[in-house]
């Protein structure tokens, strides 16, 4: 085998990131360049490292970006080089996915080559439409079938006389640029024109349509709805069971585009959340958590951590940004025995138990005021009291804290500044493209509103929820001229989500 690279031939599975293999997954982490085609998620293409090659070739149906000898070129090329070279596919790269092409290519020239299967639509699509490919009381047998093949053709390589009479479930890819053709095939070779059928477009996507009718009318159906590529079409009697097994689409955000405000570190909590209730998170992170260049005065207080009775942390970056200073500082958790702990959140407080520390105090109100409520019957006059925090806070809990009497040492370790929005970005939240805008601080709001401009908030805000973590937050929405029209009744992110199912639940 000639050079000492490879080529990954990797099947990216059939839209949704979630259907990505773990295989998949870890030749990515560690590919040199990416060869990507058009249907592969940018979700996915985020497990590549940040300094890899992403080569998109983006083969659309009489679309190709890079011709397929100039894909094996390219793929030989770079393995000579002695690099690790994914090569990414929709679907499976083995099911009309020329990945037979490919590995043929890579094995004469020499290269070596390992195959990744990938969740193939034929399968996966239909099961998010509610379509089992096989049933026992329905057929036994399904078969899958490049839709590509043009009307025509002097010989067809489909045998339509076997496929119409002899298989159950057929299930055509990429089939909706020739669906006349198709429908004339099946028909004229013998398929009842009452067989039923269905047409799903960005399958296992919170973008899915399904349109459903029987061979006989599908066509007019697909018309009247204006259905477009990409998108495949089943044929057989278990598309009747799409009415009892249809699941996807009945999860409570499916279909909404939402955007998530928060810093790209602390977004994926919220977007699974959203997704995994069938929503599309959009995120466009706000601000940026920039800690402090200078935590000498930090250290100063780890020197003398036994003078504290009290530490209070009041968020996940604060409590992040706390143990790696004290990391540093050649500090550990033995060092802060005996001081009682306070939280606000339970986010806060698990980021803690993480640690291996119990936390004292959390309060049923997952805001400074709730902690002040509960502070007051604990604090003692003359405790000192640590608080970490992000520089800027509002002084509601310092101003409390002293009011009974304690001496607090607040100590500035992050800012939250603001994100700077792309031209994309800008122009997905115009043109009533997106559902709902949450927003988890008041950082989040102002940094929105900065980003935006007032002209180009009008326009975002015009038509999408606006859902808020909590009543300050809330506040500061309405403040920046807003209208809020939910505020979550517990002020964690599993509340936020919560709130995003009441608001669309209540129109």
């Amino acid at each position: 085998m000639s050079g000492s690279g490879i080529v990954y031939l990797v099947g990216a599975g059939p839209g949704n990131p979630g259907l990505f293999t773990i295989r998949g997954k870890q030749c990515l982490e560690k590919a040199d360049v990416v060869v990507y085609d058009r249907l592969v998620s940018s979700s996915i293409l985020k497990y590549a490292p940040a300094e890899a090659e992403l080569v998109y070739v983006g083969k659309a149906a009489s679309d190709h970006t890079l011709p397929q000898e100039e894909i094996n070129r390219l793929l030989v090329e770079r393995a000579q080089q002695g690099k690790t070279v994914v090569r990414l596919k929709g679907g499976d790269p083995f099911v009309f996915g020329r990945g037979g092409e490919e590995a043929l290519y890579l094995k004469e020239r020499g290269v070596r080559f390992e195959v990744v299967p990938g969740i193939t639509s034929a399968v996966a699509v239909p099961a998010y439409a509610g379509i089992p490919v096989t049933h026992r009381d329905m057929t036994s047998s399904f078969a899958v079938v490049t839709g590509h093949e043009r009307p025509g053709k002097e010989t067809s390589s489909i045998q339509w006389e076997q496929l119409a009479s002899g298989i159950g479930t057929l299930v055509f890819l990429m089939g909706v640029e020739n669906l006349s053709n198709i429908v004339h095939n099946l028909l004229a070779h013998g398929r009842d024109g009452e067989t039923p059928c269905a047409v799903i477009r960005w399958g296992t996507l919170p973008e899915q349509e399904v349109v459903t009718g029987v061979l006989n009318d599908i066509e007019n159906k697909v018309e009247e709805a204006n259905l477009r590529p990409p998108a495949i079409l089943v044929v057989g009697e278990v598309v009747r069971l799409r009415n009892e097994l249809m699941w996807f689409e009945n999860r409570p955000l499916f279909g909404k585009r939402i955007v998530v405000t928060r810093s790209r570190e602390q977004a994926s909590r919220l977007s699974s959340l959203i997704e995994e209730l069938g929503g599309q998170a959009i995120e466009i992170p706000t601000i940026k958590i920039v800690p402090n260049d200078d935590m000498s005065l930090l250290h100063r207080s780890f020197e003398a951590i036994e003078n504290y009775q009290w530490l209070i942390f009041t968020s996940i970056n604060g409590v992040k940004i706390f143990f790696e200073e004290m990391a540093k500082a050649r500090k550990d958790i033995r060092d802060l025995k005996g001081l009682e702990i306070a939280a606000i959140g339970p986010a806060t407080a698990q980021a803690l138990r993480d640690r291996g520390l119990l936390v004292d105090v959390i309060p049923e109100e997952f805001r400074a005021e709730g902690l002040n409520d509960v502070l007051k019957s604990r604090i003692r006059p003359g405790s000192r009291v640590l608080l970490p925090r992000a520089r800027g806070a509002r002084d509601v809990l310092p101003e409390v804290l002293r009011e009974c009497g304690a001496e607090v040492t607040e100590i500035g370790l992050y800012e939250a500044v603001a994100e700077q929005i792309g031209p994309e970005e800008l122009q997905f939240l115009s043109g009533d493209r997106i559902d709902a805008i949450t927003f988890t601080s008041s950082s989040t709001v102002k940094n929105f509103v900065k980003m935006l401009g007032e002209g180009n908030l009008k326009e975002a805000v015009r038509s999408a929820k606006v859902v808020c973590i909590g009543p300050v937050t809330a506040a500061t929405a309405e403040e920046m001229g807003m209208r809020v029209d939910k505020v979550a009744s517990q002020y964690t992110i599993p509340g936020l989500v919560q709130a995003l199912t009441e608001v669309f639940e209540e129109g």
